[in-house]
């Protein structure tokens, strides 16, 4: 029996290397390459592989979530599964491009409803006696990617971040990109809601650009 396999990896001369070593091995057949992840389902659903070898550190898509409904409940699961955006279907075609523009870029968007109701949960819970519970994973960053996801959950888009740090826009992004591959997360919102949750950002105190962190 010979096993089909779809190698999947974004750096082409890695991708190159195991095709390669696969199609040398007895027993086995590459059926498929593919860059990255919707490269890959579009491959897998035409070759049918046995295998798929796929670089784990491949981005997952973002999520902007579409729905008739604003109710918290549902922008809470959705923050909490990973979206990055949550949009109402009577946004206008220029809001909803806007939207899906932004959320490919890496940022959170959410309707302004959404948001204001957000606002408001989070600034009317009473800040905490004494500071929140310090989420043991949280150890695990170095300074200067903590100092990140804090300010991320304050709201702050990447270049605002880098302007506050004096570093590089693209010196934030990989300070995010390495804090939520530590953590396991998918999305800049369960960037911010992990700031909340590990006490970094704190409840009832709304931050401001001209307010001092």
């Amino acid at each position: 029996m010979t096993i089909r396999v779809l190698v999947v990896d974004d750096q082409y001369l890695i991708r190159a290397g195991i095709v390669g070593l696969l199609r040398a091995a007895d027993g086995m057949t590459v059926v498929g390459e593919a860059a990255d992840g919707t490269e890959a389902v579009t491959e897998a659903a035409r070759s049918r592989p046995d295998v798929v070898l796929a670089d784990t550190a491949d981005p997952p898509p973002r999520i902007l979530m579409l729905t008739t409904f604003d109710l918290d409940e549902y922008v809470y699961r959705a923050l909490r599964a990973g979206a990055s955006g949550f949009v109402l279907k009577d946004t206008g075609p220029q809001r909803l491009l806007a939207a899906v523009t932004a959320v490919a870029g890496g940022d959170t968007l959410f309707a302004p409803s959404v948001t204001r109701r957000l606002v408001e949960a989070f600034t009317r819970a009473p800040a905490p006696d004494g500071p929140a519970a310090r989420r043991p994973e949280i150890d695990q960053l170095t300074a200067r990617e903590t100092e990140v996801l804090r300010l991320t959950g304050t709201g702050r888009s990447n270049a605002e971040i880098a302007e506050r740090l004096f570093i590089s826009e693209a010196t934030v992004k990989t300070h995010l990109n390495r804090t939520m591959a530590k953590l396991d997360l998918n999305s800049r919102a369960q960037a911010v809601v992990l700031a909340y949750e590990s006490g970094l950002v704190a409840p009832g105190r709304p931050l401001t650009p001209d307010t001092p962190d």
